[in-house]
């Protein structure tokens, strides 16, 4: 078992073919959502035998922000830390959205569009009920714990691999 310690700063490299990879950094601790790491992961695709500077890495390009947990991404050979760097960025400005609409029992419709979204940063204490998202909500991403192979998914194509409903 590969024992990794996670800090605000680290750096972590994902496959995304056979000859390229991405990057993303651990930014932020979200209380609001267990304790959980808040990533951002970078646009810029990298040859697999590339070793970029981290300044480089993690002054490019902000692609996506995610709630994980990056311990369990390392654990399962999904990604590796290649280093950690204080450059965190600004994480004030970043915007969370849930809705309850996400929940469903079995056998239920998915719900495609939801008019009942609540909005959040990191650490907040309370979270903005907004209804439908517009203007700066709708650049909110989605605000709960996402597992390391829809991450991945994510990093890959840009889409997670799971329901959520839209808001449009």
């Amino acid at each position: 078992m590969k024992r990794v310690r996670t800090k605000i700063g680290a750096v972590f490299s994902a496959k995304v073919s056979e000859n390229e990879k991405k990057y993303f950094q651990l930014i932020a601790f979200d209380l609001t959502q267990l304790n959980s790491d808040v990533i951002r992961a970078f646009k810029k695709v990298y040859g697999i035998e590339e070793q970029p500077p981290l300044a480089e890495i993690v002054n490019g390009e902000v692609e996506f922000y995610a709630h994980c947990v990056t311990k369990s991404g390392v654990k399962l050979s999904l990604w590796e830390k290649v280093g950690s760097i204080p450059e965190v960025g600004d994480i004030k400005h970043i915007i969370f959205r849930g809705t309850s609409d996400a929940a469903r029992k079995e056998g239920d419709p998915f719900l495609e569009v939801s008019h009942k979204w609540y909005v959040w940063h990191i650490g907040d204490d309370d979270f903005k009920d907004v209804g439908k998202l517009r203007g700066k909500n709708r650049e909110a991403e989605i605000g709960m714990v996402i597992n390391p192979y829809s991450i991945v998914h994510r990093i890959k194509t840009g889409k997670y691999n799971f329901y959520y409903p839209g808001f449009e």
